[in-house]
């Protein structure tokens, strides 16, 4: 047994590349992904690796000894440690689509489920039509699991069989036991020679975390229970967000896939590429039916091109056997331009918040009532002393109200009352860090005020902070400037549900538009993702009885992949690509509103109306995706048209698909690609496009065309009315798109709806006029 136990605090969360010490300057791991695989036995394709390696290195026992994976299942390749030499020249074999050096990724409820039209009352909705997503499997590649029974979330009461399509299992390992794993729980895997090869003397002796599935942080475990985990009734943090929880598909089972790992010395979790890919390889094989990755990477991302984004190569594979891949979109809003996996092929999520907030009442001596934002949950504050840590004017010292300038503020000024700071930092640890100080400091109480959206999270022993914006912010100030003697009483914090409070895309929600096609819009879909209540680790710092509120687009994209589950469970014959265009074109009937019809916000430093690059398709609405009317297709031979448009050469198009693929010339446009969405990032005069829709709604069904066009752009489509019957099941239509602007613009949105008057199918126009690029390139 260790002696020790570290504290851990996941709030806002999603899994990015990093720097790190190597185990050697000489050799460092290379992918060397070979495209489709050549053999269906796993045997030959892993021989085929050690005789190429073998060739390369001059013998068995060095290809043995360098070999740290071979990927076997749902493509080929193999991870090996190469010198930088031994890497180029193996790139140079003809069998070789890409030779890439391992990099390393970070990690990107109570109330969500009966927002999103998924309670349990009804029992004609698509939770109850779906037996709740039973005989679906749901591979979550993370952390590893909490597992039963110290977590009720993974319990497997009323579950039935394991899947016969089934053919994993689980791996026993350090605290982790075979018999950790049921009915519900049918899979747990870790996968650790990249991470353990790469960093330079880690061991298990050492780090907190477990070798096995086992999850050490919690973030894993609260990704899987939002997507899958089993009910259980009167949850809350500590009476805040009180109700049952659940998953989203709460008998859909899970099966984790550990390749995040713990280690201080890095800053937190990390996740090496080798890893990834055997862990999406192995879950191809074994047979999930969706994949969940709250993982992501930093600006500039990889291009697709030369695939050497784990994530992009594996998830191609998976979607190619009709495995839908879910990610999340990344925590760096709300910059725009900051969204990561991009693949076309990728379901991507950004997040919004729920109807809920956490007030907290906050009584100046005045008698005047603000309301913050907080988790404090221990007994009122009574009247207490107010401060401003400002420069009196009358002695040496010079300080100021900056939170940043905290730890600079004389004790005397802080202790004994509540303290109140401005920061302007975006930094989620703001609020936690900062009480650390004033609690320190022997203060009572903290008020921060910032910048309006940012997400809320308990501050350690109950210590009361509450974040307020800066307009209410100053006037606190200005009441503490009236007084000789101010004072403040805080209230605990309590749950508000429902109007007047609104959901907003999250201030942390990475946007749009994609750096890396431009026209392929990401985000898709987005999901709640804010202070979302699930299980987690006992090692968590504010966990209660083993539950806690993290923030992040990695817990929109959990919510998506329960939604996926259930859609699965009642399409089971639908690809990944119809199961996203289902979610995309049906975001609450367009992309503008929220469930209640309210203009859907975008948080940042100044609230805007939302926008297709803030949420792709809106806020997912189940039910009606469920029935969505009308489907955007798309198959191997649509991502081929994608891989071509963006210049990726034959033969290794014709190496990842396993067939020979030749491109067209002139090449395809990419704005053909059979997408729920339409991005035109360079319009200069008109372009004309097309797209291709599928009836999966009554069998005789007419649609008539609306169209909302964006500022200053005439759409024309053609036909204008779609007739679908016994014999025409799908029908293509062609959209013309002309700009009247005269000057380069931004992008203006609008949407193109097909519409029986009982379908809405909707997709986002997002046009950008670029008359002065083209005008340099043709001069």
């Amino acid at each position: 047994m260790r002696n020790f136990r570290s504290s851990v605090l996941v709030v806002l969360s999603l899994i990015i590349v990093s720097n790190v010490a190597r185990a050697s300057a000489e050799t460092k791991i290379h992918i060397v992904y070979l495209g489709e695989k050549q053999h269906d036995d796993p045997k030959l394709v892993t021989e085929s690796h050690h005789q190429m390696l073998s060739s390369l290195l001059g013998s068995k026992e060095d290809a043995h000894d360098s070999m740290v994976y071979s990927y076997r299942h749902g493509f080929s390749g193999f991870a090996a440690r190469l010198t930088k030499s031994q890497a180029k020249k193996i790139s140079y074999s003809p069998e070789v689509v890409h030779v890439m050096p391992d990099s390393y990724y970070e990690l990107a409820t109570t109330r969500t489920w009966d927002y999103l039209g998924l309670g349990t009352a009804n029992p004609k909705n698509l939770l109850n039509n779906t037996n709740m997503g039973d005989q679906v499997i749901i591979g979550v590649v993370d952390t590893g699991m909490r597992v039963w029974p110290e977590s009720e979330s993974f319990n497997d009461d009323g579950v039935g069989p394991i899947p016969s399509h089934w053919k994993g299992g689980c791996i026993p390992g350090e605290n982790f036991k075979l018999t950790n794993c049921n009915k519900k729980l049918i899979g747990a895997k870790y996968y650790i020679n990249g991470f353990q090869s790469e960093i330079d003397g880690f061991n298990f002796t050492e780090s907190p975390d477990y070798s096995s599935a086992r999850d050490f942080v919690g973030h894993g475990t609260h990704v899987a229970s939002t997507a899958g985990g089993s009910y259980i009734p009167d949850v809350s943090y500590k009476g805040l967000a009180r109700g049952t929880m659940r998953g989203g598909a709460p008998r859909a089972r899970i099966a984790m896939y550990k390749a995040c790992w713990y280690l201080e010395e890095l800053g937190g979790v990390t996740c090496s590429s080798s890893d990834i890919l055997k862990a999406i390889d192995d879950a191809i094989h074994d047979g999930v039916d969706v994949l969940s990755l709250s993982l992501g990477s930093r600006i500039p991302l990889n291009s697709e091109t030369d695939l050497p984004d784990a994530i992009a190569i594996g998830s191609f594979h998976a979607v190619a056997k009709g495995i839908t891949v879910v990610c999340a979109g990344g925590n760096a809003g709300p910059s725009a331009q900051t969204i990561a996996n991009t693949a076309p092929w990728i379901l991507t999520v950004a997040a919004t918040t729920l109807d809920r907030s956490f007030a907290t009442p906050i009584i100046l001596g005045n008698k005047k009532v603000i309301l913050g934002q907080a988790m404090y949950t221990a007994p009122n504050l009574g009247f207490t002393s107010l401060v401003y840590p400002e420069d009196p004017g009358n002695s040496n010292e010079t300080f100021n109200g900056d939170c940043e300038s905290l730890n600079f503020i004389p004790i005397r000024a802080m202790a004994g009352k509540v303290v109140l700071c401005f920061t302007i930092s975006r930094r989620y640890t703001t609020l936690s860090g900062d009480a650390s100080f004033v609690k320190r400091a022997g203060g009572l109480g903290l008020i921060i005020a910032r910048t309006p959206g940012y997400t809320v999270s308990p501050c350690k022993d109950d210590f009361p902070c509450v974040a307020v914006d800066y307009e209410l912010g100053t006037d606190i100030l200005f009441y503490i400037r009236s007084t000789r003697s101010p004072v403040v009483k805080i209230q605990r914090s309590r749950t508000i549900v429902g109007q007047p409070v609104g959901i907003k895309v999250a201030t942390f929600s990475s946007r749009g538009p994609n750096t890396i096609s431009p026209a392929i819009l990401k985000p898709d879909i987005a999901a709640p993702g804010v202070n979302i209540l699930a299980a987690t680790s006992p090692n968590v710092t504010n966990n209660a009885g083993g539950f806690a509120m993290y923030s992040g687009t990695s817990m929109a994209a959990p919510v998506i992949s329960g939604v996926v589950a259930l859609l699965k469970a009642l399409h089971p014959n639908w690809s990944p690509a119809a199961l996203r265009s289902a979610i995309v074109t049906t975001g609450h009937y367009s992309w503008r509103t929220d469930p209640s019809g309210e203009q859907l916000p975008a948080e940042g430093s100044s609230r805007k109306a939302a926008d297709p690059f803030d949420y792709g398709g809106g806020l997912v609405n189940p039910e009606k995706a469920a029935e969505p009317g009308l489907i955007y297709d798309m198959g191997p031979k649509d991502y081929i048209l994608y891989l071509c448009s963006a210049g990726y050469n034959d033969s290794s198009i014709s190496q990842l698909v396993g067939k020979v693929t030749v491109c067209s010339n002139p090449k395809p446009s990419v704005l053909d690609m059979n997408l729920p969405s339409i991005t035109i990032p360079n319009l200069k005069e008109k372009v004309t496009l097309t797209r291709t829709v599928t009836n999966v709604g009554p069998v005789n069904s007419v649609y008539k065309v609306v169209v909302e066009p964006p500022l200053g752009v005439r759409v024309v489509v053609t036909p204008k009315k779609l007739v679908f019957n016994s014999k025409t099941k799908r029908v293509s239509f062609k959209v013309r798109a002309s700009t009247t602007h005269k000057i380069n613009t931004g992008y203006y949105f609008g949407s193109l709806i097909w519409t029986d008057n009982v379908h809405n199918v909707t997709i986002p126009v997002s046009v950008r006029t670029q008359i002065l690029q083209n005008y340099f390139d043709e001069n």
